[in-house]
């Protein structure tokens, strides 16, 4: 008779419990739960004012948060509450652990410095100092997201939209974040540069393994990069569940008239 097997029990890279933010009487997002996994990608969704970009930003540290916990498993210390960690910490985390890829590619990137200097620029905040590696470094992330090394002394104010978002996340991705925040990716991109755009995060997500989180009205983008779907409304978690399966067979009644308008355009 063969012993089973005892598989060891993973440990969740971040659990959130209970968390809340509130706008004076406006909930912003309430008693929200869920644990993501190393290598897991979940997408929130929900129409505009759901509360799944106020839920991000306390997630991310951007706003404070009136209640709850975010535990991430860190490399050093283990799990640990980023809401109780002191400002520099969270900064540190920040610039290693995590990662925060915005809508608008302005708000993450310095359009006043070169497109190897925007990447070059994280590696030094995490203690890079060679010139000739961080350079070496920039150019091999800019090749990684389809920039050519022709243009990593131009300023990314001379660069399409699309080139900017794709300059963004290799600036975010170059020192190794195991956690990586989106909002909204591919919002303001032409059709076809979004399509450039996912085919390409599909990528990185699964070569480097990354877990992420990702806000965004979109069906389509979940569908094509979400492994786990929660479905927001007024402020407040209504549904979740695998991807495919929340989308195929939605149980709420506002998943329902999500998917149904979608198919209806």
């Amino acid at each position: 008779m063969t012993a089973a097997v005892k598989e060891t029990p993973v440990t969740p890279l971040l659990e959130v419990r209970n968390l809340s933010k509130f706008y004076g009487a406006r909930i912003g997002c309430e008693n929200v739960n869920f644990n993501l996994y190393p290598g897991e990608v979940l997408g929130i969704v929900g129409e505009s004012g759901s509360g799944k970009s106020t839920l991000l930003n306390c997630l991310a540290g951007h706003l404070p948060s009136d209640s709850g916990e975010v535990i991430f498993d860190t490399r050093a210390d283990g799990p640990q509450d980023t809401l109780t960690m002191s400002e520099p910490e969270r900064r540190m985390l920040g610039r290693t652990d995590w990662a925060f890829v915005h809508q608008n590619p302005r708000d993450g990137l310095r359009m006043r410095i070169s497109a190897g200097g925007n990447v070059g620029e994280r590696l030094m905040a995490v203690g890079a100092r060679h010139y000739g590696d961080i350079r070496q470094e920039a150019g091999d992330w800019l090749a990684r997201v389809e920039i050519d090394m022709s243009r990593i002394d131009d300023r990314p104010s001379g660069f399409s939209g699309g080139m900017q978002q794709r300059l963004q996340i290799a600036r975010n991705l170059v020192t190794g974040p195991r956690l990586v925040f989106m909002d909204e990716p591919t919002g303001g991109l032409d059709v076809s540069v979004q399509a450039r755009l996912l085919d390409l995060l599909r990528g990185l997500v699964r070569r480097l393994g990354l877990s992420a989180i990702i806000v965004t009205h979109d069906l389509a983008v979940v569908r094509l990069l979400a492994d786990r779907l929660m479905v927001m409304k007024g402020g407040q978690v209504v549904e979740t569940g695998l991807t495919d399966q929340v989308l195929d067979d939605p149980q709420h009644a506002y998943t329902q008239l999500l998917v149904s308008s979608v198919l209806q355009v």
